[in-house]
């Protein structure tokens, strides 16, 4: 049998998931995609996605690969409405490609870029979608905070425990707060992320812009490498993973 390898690219919204990654007693994206192409192409499929995204997390842009056996191309990319109507509502498949029998999904990639999406009013469509934060925010100390963050690697302080990972070097590429619209939107890209990292970053950052802490003490908090020093970790639903790149994607 000849077996190739193709990548898949889908978006969810997380927010009925315990994460991507296959768990023993929890329902994850990872867990619908394969029973949905197993079906469909009628052979044990195991997809390897780009990362982990956790319980309530949303992907715009996610990346998975599988091999199939004896499968032809062609077929391949015409089956994603077929594969779609597998699948429930809040997972969809964008497209599916062939690329070279070594390509990973996760250890080729070169960036990762999440948002984080806060509002400041009520709105019953932003449920589940982005976090309703209560008070006021001084964003312009928030910017600064996050440009600090771009001096450094070691991102211990803002991983979580017990993970593993053979190292806590990250390159964070850029950082920072917008306005778009009503909503307040953290941006952050970086060829890789920790466990919890974006979500402990924004948690941190808040406290600099609730003047809790001052923009300075995002130097001693990194420097400290201990978690405890940097803030907590905002809820999931505002957290999108927006875009994965590859040296052969365009």
């Amino acid at each position: 049998m000849t077996s190739n390898r193709f990548f898949i690219e889908l978006a969810y919204n997380g927010t009925a998931y315990h994460g991507w990654q296959i768990q023993p007693n929890a329902l994850s994206v990872q867990e619908c995609l394969d029973k949905a192409l197993t079906t469909y192409f009628r052979q044990p499929v195991s997809s390897l996605g780009c990362g982990r995204t956790d319980t309530g997390v949303h992907a715009t842009e996610f990346f998975a690969h599988v091999d199939l056996q004896d499968v032809a191309a062609d077929k391949v990319r015409n089956a994603v409405g077929s594969i779609n109507s597998l699948l429930p509502y809040d997972i969809a498949v964008k497209q599916i490609f062939p690329v070279e029998a070594d390509a990973h999904a996760r250890f080729h990639a070169t960036s990762r870029a999440y948002k984080y999406f806060l509002h400041f009013h009520k709105d019953p469509f932003k449920l589940n979608r982005s976090w309703l934060f209560k008070g006021d925010l001084d964003v312009e100390a928030m910017n600064q905070a996050a440009e600090i963050l771009q001096q450094y690697t070691d991102f211990s302080c803002f991983s979580k425990s017990n993970t593993q990972t053979f190292t806590n070097n990250c390159k964070i590429m850029q950082a920072g707060f917008a306005w778009e619209g009503d909503s307040l939107v953290f941006s952050i890209q970086a060829d890789r992320f920790l466990r919890n990292m974006v979500r402990a970053i924004v948690g941190t950052l808040i406290r600099v812009g609730k003047k809790e802490i001052a923009v300075a003490d995002i130097h001693e908090i990194i420097n400290s490498k201990n978690r405890s020093n940097a803030g907590q970790s905002v809820p999931a639903c505002g957290l999108y993973l927006v875009r994965v790149t590859y040296p052969f994607i365009k």
